[in-house]
């Protein structure tokens, strides 16, 4: 399965809580933290969500 290499580079802060939420169940506790993950639909699903938020590249 592909895996995804996630790292957040803008800031939670003054968006609705539910993307707040994803962000954590994602794995992601700060700005510039990058976590790779496998590409489930759960986890693509979760990322287009909070994408404005992300920079997504396939490993």
């Amino acid at each position: 399965m592909k895996k995804l290499k996630i790292t957040q580079i803008k800031s939670g802060i003054g968006y609705p809580q539910r993307q707040k939420r994803t962000l954590e169940a994602l794995g992601i506790r700060r700005m510039h933290q990058t976590i790779e993950v496998e590409a489930t639909p759960q986890i693509v699903g979760m990322v287009n969500k909070v994408s404005h938020l992300l920079k997504v590249e396939e490993i």
